[in-house]
């Protein structure tokens, strides 16, 4: 490889690691093995989908490893970490080892660091490799994490000749990342110098087109995982439809491999020939400092002017609100402190962590995932004792299927804002309101129904609501307290997660055991073991409406981050614009 080949590579290396390192999303798969070889109850249970979230809270050492470790380092300390971790699970499973609870605990909290680490890598591949299109190349990296439980499923169905049991996840979260991490270390290592990752305009615009190409990619991907995910249940079948997802997964290298073969041509075929072009700066180095205060001045100010007697005017103090009514006043009041006060004015302005945690606009944001992203995470965690509750175990594969399918399509959508780029004008912090809003329509739609369809219907968008969420806070990070940072500020973000999981997840697992314990024609509890099971649609109907409420509150804020942001995103995109003006004009 040679060239841009190069970082095309890295693209395809993200995407593999991406699509075998999603293990916390099959936890639902093996979670009722776990609990019943372990002898625990659901709020036990609970707190070890907590504890492999709560991993999350240590995401920020992968940054900090980074500034001391080279990136191979990293990438090996994430699989060995997730090859211990799930290892010593399987063989509790499996009754091989006993283990104490607390070691569990402690072993699905290193397994969720691991994940931490993986992601932090993809990240800086992505924002490293790709400066002018890294959002782009996130939401493509970071969608395909979307699809891991639909890959481990057909890999477990074209083993069931083999073996039935569904502690095979944990073996396979075990060791098919560190096959993985093996397979993607040579691009990784081979990363193209500097000088060929600075781009001028026509070649990041040619790139554009090319991550379209490999979006398509991906689509087909997804639909193609969805569709022949339900008919996988025979081995040699599931086999099969397996081989074709390899393949999938593997096609994309004919973009690093097409680009290789153009710049092997112009190197020997047509190494005669010469062009002399004049360099164009890169895009990421076109920067306007226009100190002008009249784009820092609040958009809701009203200046007022009064008349001297020597005839010359003397601006008053900015007025915000006019005296007209009490309530317009108190309007004008809440709408200034709510979405002016300390609002940001520019994007991609560096932030150290303690900046950050001053910013309003980082607790907008931070709440709206707490309540949004995070809802449908511990909703995923919860499906296996959902679908069980409901007397659905045998769909539970193809609900699988149709979360990770559908998580998978809402990270690829994430990408809509950056093609639509100079069409639609809308911030990226408004995207990601548009997205949060099909999440409370499937938690009151599994509240109110309570059927299968109904719970078909919810997963879809519930996983096509927070897939968006997860793969555009990437990019709505980098944008908002800067890309350099990334590796820190995003992993102080998603501290909501592990508690979001304990918070939420509590929640389910109280309401689970309370209706588990109550007897009824539509309550029936079965004492195995010191082990509750809940059957019937009250063992999650409260648990729904209090998470379709939460996702209410995650909406508002959204909405609000929306607002406070979209000055900066339009000033941005300003500037964007007289630079492609001024990068036409030079070409």
């Amino acid at each position: 490889m040679a060239g841009q080949s190069r970082k095309w590579m890295i693209v395809v290396a993200t995407v593999w690691i991406q699509a075998f390192t999603g293990t916390n999303f099959d936890f639902s798969a093996y979670s009722s093995a776990l609990k019943a070889a372990m002898g625990i109850s659901q709020v036990q249970l609970n707190y070890l989908a907590t504890a492999s979230d709560l991993g999350k809270l240590f995401g920020w050492s992968s940054g900090l490893a980074l500034l001391y470790l080279p990136l191979p380092a990293v990438l090996f300390i994430a699989a060995v970490a997730g090859l211990v971790s799930y290892s010593l699970q399987w063989l509790v499973v499996t009754s091989y080892i006993s283990l104490p609870y607390i070691a569990v605990f402690l072993l699905c909290l290193l397994a969720g660091c691991s994940i931490c680490w993986f992601n932090t890598v993809c990240f800086v591949l992505c924002i490293r490799n790709f400066p002018i299109n890294r959002s782009i190349a996130l939401s493509l990296s970071i969608s395909f994490n979307g699809v891991s439980a639909a890959l481990y499923t057909l890999i477990v169905s074209s083993l069931s000749s083999i073996t039935t049991s569904s502690a095979i996840y944990l073996l396979l979260n075990a060791v098919v990342p560190l096959i993985v991490s093996v397979a993607a270390l040579p691009p990784i290592l081979r990363q193209p110098p500097e000088n060929l990752i600075q781009l001028p305009f026509n070649n990041a615009s040619r790139d554009t087109q090319r991550f379209l190409i490999l979006h398509i990619l991906a689509f087909l991907t997804g639909l193609y995982l969805l569709f022949l995910n339900s008919v996988s249940t025979d081995s040699s079948i599931a086999s099969v439809i397996l081989a074709g997802a390899i393949f999938l997964l593997i096609l994309p290298l004919a973009v690093p491999g097409l680009i290789f073969a153009h710049e092997w041509a112009q190197r020997t075929i047509y190494s005669s020939f010469h062009l002399d072009v004049p360099d164009t700066p890169p895009l990421q180095s076109f920067i306007i400092n226009n100190n002008n205060d009249e784009l820092n001045r609040p958009l809701i100010a009203v200046s007022s002017e009064r008349i001297e007697g020597n005839g010359h005017s003397a601006q008053e103090k900015t007025v915000f609100f006019r005296p007209k009514a009490w309530l317009t006043e108190c309007w004008s009041w809440c709408f200034n402190m709510v979405i002016e006060k300390k609002k940001l004015v520019v994007l991609g302005e560096e932030h150290s962590a303690r900046n950050l945690i001053a910013r309003p606009d980082f607790w907008f944001y931070y709440i709206a995932y707490f309540c949004g992203a995070t809802v449908g995470l511990v909703y995923s965690n919860n499906l296996g004792q959902i679908a069980e509750s409901l007397n659905l175990d045998s769909d539970l594969t193809m609900i699988l299927a149709v979360y990770s399918a559908c998580s998978f399509f809402g990270r690829l959508l994430s990408a809509v804002p950056d093609f639509l780029r100079g069409k639609v004008k809308v911030a990226r912090t408004g995207w990601m309101a548009l997205a949060l809003l099909p999440m409370p329509v499937g938690l009151f739609l599994l509240a109110k129904l309570g059927s299968k369809e109904a719970l078909y219907a919810g997963t879809a968008l519930i996983g096509l609501s927070s897939g968006f969420i997860f793969a555009a806070a990437v990019s709505v990070t980098s944008e908002l307290f800067g890309a350099t940072s990334i590796g820190v500020n995003h992993n102080i973000l998603i501290t909501n997660i592990p508690l979001g999981s304990l918070l939420y997840g509590q929640i389910a697992a109280l309401v689970y055991d309370s209706n588990g314990t109550s007897y009824g024609l539509r309550r029936i509890a079965l004492l195995h073991d010191s082990m509750i099971v809940c059957m019937g649609t009250d063992c999650y109907a409260m648990t729904f409406l209090i998470w379709g409420s939460v996702a209410c509150i995650g909406l508002l804020c959204s909405i609000i981050l929306f607002l406070r942001t979209r000055s900066a995103y339009a000033e941005a995109e300003r500037r964007r614009e007289a630079f492609l003006d001024f990068a036409i004009f030079e070409d």
